[in-house]
């Protein structure tokens, strides 16, 4: 499975970003796929998960809840991150991860600054 992640940049607090996850590959076998972070000097963190297979539930980190919003277009083998007021806390890189059984398959990151 290769991801390709696009879609960040700089944005004045407040303000909405959409991110991009494309997958291709081996994608029938995705379980779930995810949206992590990493601000500088921290660890990398969850922010928001997908299932694949069935369902399409999700779950955030409570920090983002309300904000953001995850979804999947199967058809374009891609899932999006909205991300809604954004604050200056949210900048980091994001990556998006997808699940295929045991293993993980990590996308490049995009960059999200928030200016305040």
């Amino acid at each position: 499975v290769q991801l390709q992640a696009s879609g960040g940049g700089l944005v004045q607090a407040g303000g909405s970003l959409r991110l991009s996850c494309a997958a291709s590959g081996s994608i029938f076998s995705i379980n779930n796929m995810g949206w992590y972070r990493q601000a500088p000097g921290k660890q990398r963190e969850l922010v928001a998960i997908i299932t694949i297979t069935s369902g399409g539930s999700t779950n955030y980190a409570d920090s983002v809840k309300g904000r953001f919003t995850i979804s999947r277009d199967n058809a374009k083998n891609t899932v999006y991150l909205q991300m809604n007021s954004l604050k200056p806390d949210d900048t980091a890189v994001y990556y998006c991860k997808a699940r295929v059984g045991p293993y993980e398959h990590w996308g490049q990151g995009t960059l999200v600054t928030v200016s305040s």
